[in-house]
């Protein structure tokens, strides 16, 4: 099977490994020209995966048009602040082609989820989403992960469990798109505030506490959107939401970490322009979408207090013990 993978970051490359596993003839797009020749030469990129080589079978180009043609199924695995120009740029190669989602997140100035903008520009309904515990490191392991892949098309179904179902990825399936594309993003909301939690020098006690009201507060998102309510069980749901916010290895995390920490506004400046930090964009997205729609979730508009306008994150302590 032939794959198209768009994103040679970190998980795009840890996708492709699982794929290569698999058999897949996989072309991986990348927008810059010194990331394709770095990783035909070295086939690696340490700074992202230390000590982890893409397959020499992997074919890297700059050519989207490439990337497309012939493929039997599509990844996407950038991050959601450029969905929108790959999908504008993807336009016109796409004729019905079956496209999975790895991307978490929300466009910040339309409020639009990841389907969302792919249904907007381009010519497909086959559609799926994949989202779970699963850091690209661990994945390059080969231990067990499991991922939630939530898709409405039996042959996108098939053609995803192809390419990465094998002895070490466990797929559930869902065909709930929304609800799976809201933990995935959500999660890393809650993240940030688990890192101020733990800057905070809170007890183990009170993170599970703030894990227990955020499945609470994820269900009510869902379901405000007319997803299931079920889909915060999944491992897109508490499965990726207790990965994120329990380990150092989340980038998300370590952010609020430092705001826990109450680290100068230079430090976490350089931070965010140094890393890429989806839960602080994510935060942005979902507050105005919640703020337009209406939606009142108040661990939502905390974090967003906290973590964008200033305010002091010892507040989160009361406002976990004052929620109702």
């Amino acid at each position: 099977m032939k794959v198209g993978v768009f994103g040679c970051g970190a998980y795009g490359m840890a996708l492709s490994s699982i794929m290569t596993d698999n058999n897949c003839d996989i072309t991986m797009w990348t927008k810059f020209e010194d990331e394709k020749k770095n990783l035909e030469i070295t086939r690696k990129n340490e700074r992202l995966i230390p000590n982890f080589s893409i397959s020499d079978k992997i074919k890297v180009t700059t050519d989207i048009e490439e990337c497309i043609k012939d493929k039997d199924l599509l990844i996407i695995a950038i991050p959601a602040a450029f969905i929108d120009s790959l999908a504008c740029a993807m336009k016109p190669y796409i004729k019905n082609n079956h496209i999975i989602i790895a991307t978490k997140g929300i466009e910040q100035e339309t409020g639009l989820f990841i389907h969302e903008i792919l249904e907007k520009y381009l010519d497909t309904k086959n559609i799926a989403v994949i989202s779970g515990p699963s850091f690209a490191i661990d994945l390059v392991s080969k231990m067990p992960a499991g991922l939630t892949l939530a898709t409405k098309n039996k042959k996108t179904e098939e053609l995803a469990r192809i390419a990465l179902a094998n002895r070490y990825i466990k797929l559930r399936t869902t065909k709930d798109i929304i609800g799976t594309e809201i933990c995935g993003s959500i999660k890393n909301v809650i993240a940030l505030s688990a890192g101020m939690l733990d800057g905070l020098g809170a007890s183990d006690s009170t993170k599970a506490m703030l894990l227990t009201e955020a499945i609470h507060d994820m269900r009510e998102i869902i379901k405000a959107f007319d997803g299931d309510k079920k889909t915060v069980l999944s491992f897109a749901g508490f499965g990726d939401l207790l990965l994120t916010c329990t380990s150092v290895k989340s980038r998300n995390f370590s952010f609020g970490k430092l705001l826990g920490e109450k680290r100068t506004k230079e430090e976490i400046k350089s931070y965010l322009e140094n890393t890429t930090v989806e839960g602080f964009y994510t935060l942005k997205s979902i507050y105005k979408l919640l703020k337009n729609k209406k939606i009142l979730i108040p661990i939502i508009d905390l974090i967003y207090s906290i973590a964008v306008k200033g305010k002091n994150p010892e507040s989160l302590l009361t406002f976990l013990v004052e929620k109702e």
